[in-house]
C-alpha cells in the first residue's frame, strides 16, 4: 500500500496548482475562478526519491444540505478519510480568513494527522501574514508555491517518513527467477494484457459520472439534476471480467458555438484529450431527448481520430416505444456517419442498474476488431472478388488498377492499396471497399483507414 495524502483547503487557495506541481503534470484544471475542482482527482506524486499517491479535492464549503456544493465537500471529506495524511492549504497573501478558521475545526475532526501549508509564499512580504496561521493550531506553517514550485523540501520532510515506514510494513516481494527449459511443444504463456483505455464522452447531463459510478460500484464522481456538473476529465483504474480498464469520465461537450466561457473551454479541450488518449470511446446519448446533431458530431470526432466507438443509449427507462426510438437511431446512423456503419449501438439504466454488461461487451468487442490482423493472402483474395463485382472507374479513358492490397497497421485497422492512378479513386468507391471489409472480414463499426501507393505487384510474376 502507498503512503496516500489529501490536499484541503477552501476554494482557490491553489490545490489544484500544488497537485499539477507533485505530479509533474497539468491534469487538474487551474483558473482563478473558485470552486473549478469539483470531483476528487488521485495522482501519482515523487519528489527526489519517494513516491506517494495524492488527492486534489475541490474547496471546502459551507453549503445547504443536498447542494451541488455540499455534495463537493462530501467528496473532500471522503479523500481525507482515505488519506494517510492531510495537507491544509491557505492562502498565504490573505492571511487567515475566517473561513480559514471554520474548516481548521472541521478538518481537525476527521481525526488524521495534520500540515499546514501556506501557499502562494512567493514573496517575503508574506511572512506576517504566515505567522499568524499558528492560531490554526496545526503546528508551523510552510511556506510553499505550487505555481513555481518552492517550498516542496517542506513536503519532503513531512511524508519521506511516512513513505519509508510504509516501505519496512510492506517490504516489496523478492522476485524469484525460475528457469523453465526450452519445449517447442507448450505455447508460451500469453502476456498479459496492459490496461485498456476506455473514455465516455456525450453532452452536458447526458447520465457519463452517473454511468461511470454504476460501473465502478461506488459513488466516485459528483452526480445530480444540474448540467455540467464535472469538469475534470478524471481516470479511474478498474476492473471488469479480470481486464484491467483505465476508466475516464469526462465534461459535457455543447456545440462549438455555445461554448464561451474560458473554464467550459478548458473542461472541454480536457474531455478532448481524453479521448486522443483512449482505444475504446463510449459516445452516451440521452435516448429520453432522442439523438442529435451534436452527439453525431462527437461521434464524427472520435471515428476522424481513428478510436474504437460504442455508442450507448442512456436513461433507456424514460423512453416509451423502445422499438421505434431504436429504430430512428439506427437508420440516422447509417444515413448520417456511413463511414462507421454497423457501429454497436446498447441501450442501458444506470440508474437501475441495467445494461452496464452489455455494454462492457461491446466494449471488448470494439476493442478486438480495433487491433485486427488481416493476412494478406486472405485480404488479397477478398480484394479480388470486390474488383471482379464491381472494378474500379476509367476516368478519362484509362481505367484505375488496384493491383494488390496489404495491411500496415492496427488501432484501427490500416490498409494500403497499390497500383495506378489510385489518387483518383473516387470516395464512392472508397467506402464500396471500407463496406466490403466490414461485412466480409466483421470490421462493423470499426473506423478503417486506406493509403495509396503505385508500385508494381510483387505476387505478379509468382501468378504467372
Amino acid at each position: 500500500m502507498a503512503v496516500t495524502v489529501a490536499i484541503l483547503g477552501r476554494p482557490n487557495v491553489g490545490k489544484s496548482t500544488l497537485f499539477n506541481r507533485l505530479i509533474g503534470q497539468k491534469l487538474a484544471l487551474v483558473d482563478d475562478q473558485p470552486g473549478v475542482t469539483r470531483d476528487r482527482r488521485e495522482g501519482r506524486a515523487q519528489i527526489a526519491d519517494i513516491e506517494f499517491n495524492v488527492f486534489d479535492t475541490a474547496g471546502f464549503d459551507e453549503a445547504k444540505r443536498g447542494s451541488l456544493e455540499a455534495r463537493m465537500t462530501d467528496q473532500a471529506a471522503e479523500a481525507a478519510r482515505l488519506a494517510d495524511h492531510v495537507f491544509f492549504v491557505i492562502d498565504a497573501r490573505a492571511g487567515v480568513t475566517p473561513v480559514d478558521r471554520q474548516f481548521a475545526e472541521r478538518i481537525r475532526k476527521l481525526g488524521k494527522p495534520v500540515t499546514l501549508l501556506a501557499n502562494k509564499a512567493e514573496t517575503k512580504a508574506v511572512q506576517q501574514q504566515i505567522h499568524e496561521a499558528y492560531v490554526l493550531d496545526f503546528g508551523e506553517p510552510f511556506p510553499i508555491s505550487g505555481e513555481h514550485g518552492e517550498g516542496l523540501e517542506h513536503i519532503y520532510a513531512v511524508v519521506k517518513p511516512l513513505v519509508l515506514a510504509d516501505r519496512k510494513a510492506n517490504p516489496a516481494p523478492e522476485a524469484e527467477e525460475v528457469e523453465e527449459p526450452f519445449d517447442p511443444d507448450v505455447e508460451p504463456a500469453p502476456r498479459p494484457l496492459k490496461p485498456l483505455k476506455l473514455a465516455i464522452i456525450g453532452q452536458p447531463n447526458a447520465g457519463k459520472s452517473t454511468l461511470v459510478n454504476a460501473l465502478l460500484g461506488e459513488e466516485r464522481m459528483l452526480t445530480g439534476p444540474e448540467a455540467g456538473i464535472t469538469r475534470d476529465a478524471i481516470s479511474n483504474d478498474w476492473e471488469w471480467g479480470g481486464r484491467k480498464i483505465t476508466l475516464w469520465d469526462t465534461a459535457g461537450i455543447r456545440r462549438k458555438g455555445k461554448v464561451k466561457e474560458k473554464l467550459e473551454k478548458l473542461s472541454v479541450t480536457d474531455a478532448l484529450r481524453a479521448v486522443k488518449f483512449a482505444e475504446v470511446v463510449v459516445v452516451l446519448v440521452d435516448a429520453s431527448v432522442s439523438i442529435e446533431k451534436q452527439d453525431l458530431t462527437l461521434c464524427d470526432l472520435v471515428a476522424r481520430e481513428g478510436r474504437a466507438i460504442v455508442l450507448a443509449l442512456s436513461k433507456w427507462d424514460l423512453v416509451e416505444d423502445k422499438n421505434a426510438a431504436l429504430r430512428k437511431v439506427n437508420e440516422i446512423m447509417e444515413d448520417i456517419l456511413p463511414d462507421i456503419r454497423g457501429l454497436s449501438i446498447v441501450t442501458l439504466s444506470a440508474k437501475q442498474g441495467r445494461g452496464e454488461d452489455k455494454l462492457m461487451k461491446a466494449v471488448l468487442e470494439a476493442e478486438r476488431k480495433w487491433n485486427i490482423r488481416i493476412g494478406t493472402g486472405k485480404l488479397n483474395r477478398w480484394l479480388e472478388e470486390q474488383i471482379q463485382r464491381n472494378p474500379p472507374p476509367a476516368p478519362s479513358g484509362r481505367r484505375i488498377k488496384i493491383r494488390y492490397g496489404t495491411q500496415v497497421n492496427a488501432r484501427p485497422p490500416t490498409f494500403a492499396l497499390f497500383g495506378n492512378q489510385l489518387d483518383k479513386l473516387p470516395l464512392s468507391y472508397q467506402r464500396y471497399l471500407m463496406n466490403g471489409l466490414r461485412e466480409t472480414l466483421h470490421l462493423e463499426g470499426t473506423p478503417i483507414r486506406f493509403v495509396f501507393r503505385g508500385g508494381k505487384n510483387p505476387f505478379e510474376d509468382k501468378r504467372r
